[in-house]
């Protein structure tokens, strides 16, 4: 096997090297540990001496490696972690895990794409694949560090961009869905690096010349069900908050079609003075017979807190938001729920700014705000954002589950609810789609929505999500 006595010959040196070159590895580990569950089980193939599958969170975890000294180490340092002696060409478990990690592994592989395939024996429908591998722009300064004897030498490593890297993993079945680059001076000079890695190294352009570079991907899945029979699938729960919009009601629960196993309408009435939650009653009673309607009235304030209320009556297995203004048409939900099924996301998020909408039905400012905002959010989050104030977001029940589990991360900073479930699939590490809508003029009411007070409101919530997210 190539480079194993050259591997097997470091692995008395590298505990040392690891601990001497730790601001580096520690980087590494951050990211990874940033989007892993405890509950998580984990596994990493090209372990080493193991500290990274030790350091990072997870209840079951399996370090892989082709080198047995490595793998002595390992077991030394690490005895309650399972160990075994693998090559990343060819694996030999089958057993599937939540997460897969190769670090620093894929520049020494004969055959990446085979290494990839593999990986299909050991992962479930929602598993993510973590690549970490060094930025090739790097390769002359490394070299220099190793002839001045700051970093151990190393064999010749494959030329990869993270556009070699996703196209490797699309060929061998997976979806890279995000992909970011961190740590411009790898090695700790104190508050110079902090500054440097922590702030400078995050910004536009200064990103791309960084050192690490991350790769994250999951199955590509597999439908083998008709649309017909994807209806039959799961039920469906469509949270519907309104506030001062009694002449929608109706329409909401006549223009929702019936798709999915079943469907329920979920209305949470906040504070309106247009007797709203008069007509939620009404018209609930009227069309009890033909329709699943539940109904409540929230006890606190803000779109996120009827939305939280909603998701906690709902009992379907796919939650909707639907806002009863309508601007969001009630007769695109099934799309959402094809989306989601047929696993093109999983989070599909409604996008307003790619067909041209009613007029009327967006004021310039609030485009022009709206489309700082997916700038913004694209930066953030490492992946394509075009649209983040659409109400319409959908997602499955246990994602959300887990979402609310993990809030306290983020905390309940979001009056609106959209902030709140962006950042916490992203912190989940799901796959967020878009799907484009033809957004329409509301035909009652007026809009909640203050341009600059809320704006300002959203301002602030994107400052604080970045110090969690991306300068952490």
């Amino acid at each position: 096997m190539r480079h194993l006595d050259f591997f097997n010959h470091l692995a008395n040196r590298r505990i040392q090297s690891r601990k001497k070159h730790a601001y580096y590895w520690n980087d590494i580990t951050q990211h990874c540990d940033y989007f892993i569950h405890p509950e998580s089980s984990v596994l990493e193939i090209g372990c080493g001496c193991g500290e990274l599958i030790n350091a990072v969170s997870g209840k079951r975890k399996l370090g892989l490696d082709f080198s047995p000294a490595m793998i002595q180490q390992a077991k030394r340092q690490y005895p309650a972690i399972e160990f075994q002696i693998m090559d990343a060409e060819g694996l030999t478990i089958s057993e599937p895990f939540d997460v897969i990690i190769i670090s620093n592994t894929i520049g020494y592989l004969n055959d990446v794409q085979k290494a990839f395939e593999g990986l299909r024996k050991v992962s479930h429908p929602k598993t993510k694949i973590f690549i970490t591998y060094y930025n090739y722009m790097w390769q002359p300064i490394l070299k220099l560090a190793e002839v001045l004897g700051l970093k151990q030498k190393m064999p010749p490593q494959n030329w990869l961009t993270q556009k070699d890297i996703g196209n490797l993993l699309y060929l061998a079945g997976f979806d890279m869905f995000n992909s970011s680059k961190s740590l411009l001076l790898p090695i700790n000079i104190p508050i110079i690096s902090l500054l440097v890695n922590r702030y400078l190294a995050k910004l536009p352009l200064i990103n791309s010349c960084t050192l690490n570079t991350f790769c994250i991907a999951r199955p590509i899945p597999k439908v083998d069900y008709s649309e017909e029979e994807a209806n039959e699938q799961h039920s469906v729960s469509v949270i519907i908050p309104a506030r001062n919009e009694s002449g929608n009601i109706e329409n909401a629960v006549l223009r929702t079609p019936e798709f999915g196993k079943s469907v329920e309408l979920i209305f949470i009435e906040g504070n309106s003075t247009d007797g709203t939650w008069n007509t939620i009653q009404e018209i609930a009673e009227k069309h009890k017979n033909t329709h699943a309607i539940k109904i409540g009235r929230q006890e606190g304030k803000g779109k996120g807190d009827a939305v939280r209320k909603g998701f906690d009556m709902a009992t379907g297995d796919i939650l909707m938001i639907l806002d009863a203004d309508l601007t969001v048409p009630p007769e695109d939900l099934p799309k959402f729920y094809t989306a989601l099924v047929s696993g093109k996301g999983e989070f599909i998020n409604g996008s307003r700014l790619v067909y041209s909408m009613e007029k009327q039905a967006m004021r310039f400012l609030n485009i022009l705000g709206n489309k700082f905002f997916s700038v913004a959010f694209t930066w953030l989050l490492g992946q394509p954002f075009k649209d983040t104030l659409c109400g319409t977001k959908v997602l499955f029940k246990e994602d959300y589950t887990r979402i609310r589990e993990n809030r306290s991360y983020f905390g309940d900073f979001d009056p609106f609810g959209d902030y709140d479930l962006i950042f916490g699939a992203h912190k989940l590490n799901l796959k967020i789609t878009e799907l484009p809508i033809v957004y329409q003029q509301r035909v009652y009411g007026a809009t909640n929505i203050s341009r600059f007070k809320h704006g300002l409101v959203l301002l602030r919530m994107c400052l604080f999500a970045a110090k969690k997210i991306k300068f952490k």
